[in-house]
């Protein structure tokens, strides 16, 4: 039975209400919380969130690996009134300020050591930082845990501002509503089939919109979520048996590794789906699979973009036949192959995905000039009124109805799953000093998706190339998280230049390195 989506948005912190109270909603290192315990975890925190003097709308964010206040602070900000803004624990301290600055956050929480990164760098002056751990002891003081919120309040307010990359400038905050975030986790549900008796493990971030509904999607079906920190391949493969799990999300570069290892038959025993995004599955992955786990468990390829958290995904039923395919729309969304002209484009004629429907983020926090250009009115063929994303991605509808991906518009690097903005890592290297002028590229790799090729022009010609690529390295470690850091750095007395007079990027990825 399908649901409504204009019935069925409600209240983001709900997700805790109203299950079996005695079933187990989330295992961490802490323990495990029953949906009852979960629920009370909630509105203790959002009651202290309240007592900091934190006001309807205010932004909190978090910095944290994949604890329990992690896991309970997108439902708990939002039953105290407020805005979470959860931040890759990834992120080096320059990521991390900017992120908080322009968010507005009122107040961050992180551990010890992440902390005194900030304040040393003065950020504690517009923003209240304070440790995971007094935070968790704090909890265990709060008298009167806050109510779940009222069932009739406006499931448009916001929610939450998720960061992403862009192929210009700094990462800008995507603002997701009450709305966009119960009725995603509702849909996600709604075609994983997932149940009350499922048990997700959660290797994705939480301030990822895919490893964010890992969590949300579960607790809409009355599962059990399982968020899990780990160093090696194998450390996924130990959880999956000893939580007995049912539902493993996770991107291309983590299958790669994945399909490299033995699986125990008890994991592979309980397994009964693997759901991809953040990069396309190739059919070689396809048939790993299907090797590894068999036809008792679906495999499903999927397809998203955070300004509406999900667009796509693939019957499990076809893969085997159409691996490259990115399927259809989910439930709660309407997909458009756009041509240049505005019209719907014919079967096998490439156009630009378009996302309307509930579903459609409420655009880019405080930056309206690149809201206008991504969140726009649904084109005349749509059945939704109102805003739609132009994705800047090409894609084609195939007769058999299914997608197909063609092409990524912009300058987007995707290394393992991250979505990586060129221009920050370019900006980075001019920082340092050392460069005058830098191109970083994405460039194929058989285990990242893309690694990333940066070309930088030293400011003092006729620098030696080794010397040059040591201290930039250094630099870059420094001041960009792991997965932004280069694999290649290229030194060039001069870039080539179009006829515009800008960088050639496309003569630059063309270049033969050795």
């Amino acid at each position: 039975m399908k649901t409504n989506p204009e019935t069925a948005a409600f209240p983001l912190d709900h997700l805790a209400v109203g299950r079996d109270p005695d079933a187990d909603a989330l295992v961490t290192r802490s323990g495990t919380l029953s949906y009852k315990m979960l629920n009370h975890r909630i509105g203790a925190l959002a009651a202290w969130l309240q007592d900091q003097g934190a006001t309807k709308g205010d932004r909190v964010a978090t910095w944290l690996s994949k604890t329990e206040l992690a896991c309970l602070m997108p439902l708990a900000a939002a039953r105290a009134g407020l805005v979470h803004v959860p931040v890759n624990p990834l992120l080096k301290q320059a990521q991390v300020a900017y992120i908080v600055e322009d968010s507005g956050a009122r107040l961050l929480i992180s551990n010890a050591g992440r902390l005194k990164t900030l304040a040393d760098n003065g950020i504690d002056d517009s923003c209240t930082l304070f440790e995971d751990k007094s935070v968790e002891e704090a909890l265990a003081s709060v008298a009167t845990p806050l109510a779940p919120s009222a069932a009739n309040m406006d499931t448009d307010d916001l929610a939450a501002i998720l960061y992403t990359s862009g192929s210009t400038g700094r990462p800008k905050g995507v603002m997701l509503s009450h709305a966009n975030l119960t009725l995603g986790a509702l849909s996600v549900a709604e075609y994983l089939k997932l149940a009350a008796d499922d048990r997700t493990i959660c290797v994705l971030p939480l301030s990822f919109d895919y490893g964010q509904n890992q969590l949300l999607s579960t607790w809409a079906a009355g599962g059990c979520a399982v968020p899990l920190d780990y160093l090696t391949p194998r450390d996924v493969m130990k959880a999956c048996v000893r939580e007995r799990i049912t539902t493993l999300a996770a991107v291309p570069p983590l299958w790669v590794q994945l399909v490299e290892h033995e699986w125990p038959e008890e994991a592979v025993g309980s397994m009964r789906r693997l759901t991809n995004s953040g990069g396309a599955l190739t059919p070689t992955l396809v048939r790993q699979l299907r090797g590894i786990f068999g036809t008792g468990t679906d495999i499903y390829a999927m397809y998203g973009l955070t300004e509406a958290f999900r667009s796509t995904y693939l019957d499990p039923a076809l893969i085997d036949e159409n691996p490259t395919s990115m399927g259809t729309a989910i439930p709660f969304a309407e997909i458009l192959v756009v041509d240049e002209d505005g019209a719907v484009a014919g079967p096998d004629h490439p156009g630009e995905l378009v996302h309307c429907g509930p579903l459609v983020a409420q655009g880019y926090w405080k930056d309206p000039e690149r809201t206008a250009e991504r969140f726009k009115n649904a084109p005349a063929a749509s059945q939704y009124s109102g805003t739609a994303v132009f994705s800047g991605d090409t894609v084609k509808r195939g007769k058999d109805g299914l997608l197909y991906f063609v092409s990524r518009d912009d300058a987007m690097i995707k290394s393992s799953g991250n979505r990586i903005s060129p221009t920050e890592i370019e900006e980075i290297a001019v920082e340092s000093g050392m460069i005058a002028e830098a191109v970083a590229l994405g460039v194929p790799d058989e285990r990242l998706g893309q690694a990333i090729r940066l070309f930088v022009r030293p400011v003092e010609p006729g620098a030696e190339q080794a010397s040059v690529t040591e201290a930039l390295e250094n630099y870059l470690k420094q001041n960009l998280p792991n997965f932004m850091h280069p694999r290649d750095i290229i030194l060039l007395s001069e870039f080539p230049k179009n006829p515009n007079g800008k960088l050639d990027r496309n003569l630059l990825a063309s270049m033969d390195i050795e």
